[in-house]
């Protein structure tokens, strides 16, 4: 089990406990943490889990593919160097500890 801390738009932090090949944006909702909106499901589609990995830890979590980037042009909230959409973000051994930042419109 890795442990990902949230940083919700109200500036609430919370850990949780996530499985390995769960998605961040799965944990945001399964958890009913505020602020994640998720409405394609993980698709991809929409942009509405968008969210600001630590820049310190953008290396764990790597690049967007080429889809994911280009709805990251679409997202409400400014996008960032280290802006992720959470649903392409795949739990694995190598994220326990990472830090996430929900991006504050979706």
């Amino acid at each position: 089990m890795s442990k990902i801390q949230f940083l919700t738009p109200a500036g609430v932090t919370h850990v949780l406990e996530a499985a390995p090949g769960s998605s961040v944006m799965e944990i945001a909702i399964q958890n009913g943490m505020p602020g994640m909106v998720a409405e394609c499901g993980g698709a991809g589609a929409c942009a509405t889990c968008h969210v600001y990995i630590d820049p310190a830890q953008t290396d764990l979590v790597g690049p967007a593919e080429d889809l994911e980037d280009d709805m990251l042009d679409g997202t409400t909230a400014a996008r960032k160097a280290n802006s992720r959409l959470a649903c392409q973000i795949e739990i694995h051994d190598g994220l326990d500890g990472l830090r996430v930042e929900i991006a504050p419109e979706q």
